[in-house]
Parts: C-alpha cells; sequence; structure tokens
C-alpha cells in the first residue's frame, strides 16, 4: 500500500500572508508539519505542493535546505496542484495535509492509515467532531484522479476533497472514530488569522518548541487555559463558495 503526503503551502493568505514560514516554537510553522507527518507510520514520503508564483520560492528553498521534496504548480488550482503532484509516485492513497496545521494529529493519522488497510476504499471518513486544524484526509489516488476529472467549480478545484463531500455517494467510505479526548469543536488550532498565530504561539512556547507534542496534550492545555483558549475563539472560517 503505497501511500504519500502531500503538504499544500504557500505563502499568499489574504488574513495572514507568509504564515507557513511565520516562527514557532524554535522554528516555523512549516517545519512542525512536516516533522509531524514525518511521524505516520507507513508512508512513503512526505511532499510538499506549493504554487509557481515568485513569492513561494521561499517555500522551494526552506525544502531544499531540509531535504524535503517539493512540488510547484498552480496556485489557484489546488486540485490540480495535488493531482501533478502525486501522479508521476503512482501511489494507492494519497494523505492531504494543509500547512496551516502545525499541531496536525499524527496518531488520529495513524489510525486513519490502519483503517485504510484494514478496509480499502476511496476515502476516510473521521466521526467525531474535532477541533480545526487536527485531521488529515486520506484518499485512494483514483478517487483524486476522479475528483479531479469530475469537480468542474471553483469550490472543487480550490478545496482538493470537496468534490467526495458533496457527492458521497460516488465514493466508498472507511469510518475511523476520532478519540473523545480531543472531540473538542469549539477550540481552533489551525492558522489564518494574527489571533490564531497567537494561539499558536503560546503554545509551542508552552510545550518549549516541541514540535511532536501530541495533539491530545494541546487540546488539554488549551482546555485548562482558557485564556489563551479565547485568543482566536471569535473567528469565522471562511464560507466555501
Amino acid at each position: 500500500m503505497k501511500t504519500i503526503i502531500i503538504i499544500q503551502a504557500r505563502m499568499g493568505s489574504s488574513r495572514l500572508p507568509g504564515k507557513v514560514l511565520m516562527p514557532l516554537g524554535d522554528t516555523v510553522v512549516l517545519d512542525y508539519v512536516v516533522s509531524r507527518c514525518q511521524q505516520v507510520e507507513e508512508i512513503d514520503e512526505v511532499m510538499v505542493a506549493t504554487s509557481t508564483l515568485m513569492q513561494d520560492d521561499a517555500i522551494e528553498n526552506w525544502c531544499q535546505k531540509r531535504h524535503v521534496s517539493c512540488f510547484r504548480g498552480s496556485e489557484g488550482d489546488v486540485l490540480a496542484r495535488y493531482y501533478e503532484c502525486a501522479k508521476p509516485h503512482q501511489p494507492d492513497y494519497v494523505i492531504r495535509v494543509t500547512a496551516d496545521c502545525p499541531f496536525v494529529d499524527f496518531e488520529l493519522a495513524n489510525q486513519i492509515v490502519a483503517a485504510m488497510k484494514a478496509e480499502p476504499s476511496d476515502i476516510v471518513i473521521v466521526e467525531g467532531e474535532l477541533p480545526r486544524g487536527l485531521v488529515v484526509e486520506m484518499v485512494s489516488f483514483s478517487a483524486l484522479e476522479y475528483i479531479y476529472h469530475h469537480g468542474k467549480e471553483p469550490r472543487h478545484r480550490e478545496h482538493v476533497t470537496y468534490y467526495a463531500y458533496e457527492f458521497p455517494t460516488e465514493f466508498r467510505r472507511t469510518y475511523v472514530q476520532a478519540p473523545k479526548d480531543i472531540c473538542q469543536p469549539q477550540l481552533r488550532i489551525t492558522l489564518d488569522t494574527e489571533e490564531d498565530y497567537q494561539l499558536c504561539a503560546a503554545v509551542a512556547n508552552h510545550f518549549k518548541g516541541n514540535r511532536l507534542v501530541r495533539s491530545s496534550e494541546v487540546v488539554q492545555f488549551l482546555l485548562a487555559h482558557p485564556d489563551v483558549a479565547k485568543l482566536n475563539a471569535h473567528v469565522q472560517q471562511k464560507p466555501v463558495v
């Protein structure tokens, strides 16, 4: 079962430009994401997929210095970027991660990989209400290819797997129950605004730059420190259009 992780990353952001290379702990945001993805078991490669825009040269340079594979493709057509990144490798499965999730849950990702191995399908559905920023998505390459050819709307091209959720009957699904200790949907552990950055920085500083702190420990820290959790509690996620 050949599986690759593709992390989508770009410097452009309307609310927090350059966020993926912003300082975090003793390193930068993208280092947290890559390091945590490298902890996922039975993965053949962890790759970063960025755009061909000049501003994203910084991401490619960061990857080259750290010997991380980097693919460059369309900025706006993220689905095409993913598909074109994955296709030469001909994987059985692709795990999608976004670079604005510095505390992505690699332990839950291991559960997702194990579930797909035990019950192969087109996509893994994680059941349970989680904080934004912890979960990964896993799809078969054949499903990704199908989505690439059938997802025509702008929302499908921008949000790689959105078509599969909009048309669920077209895909076979494997289900994973998220651990109860991280089912805290009121928390926001992602990076899209300055307030999000303040929260993530507070978490990183508390755990002294430990890039591999368990996501469950991050959740428990935020529950125990409501003053930190409220830093971004008012932030609204951009709607899918």
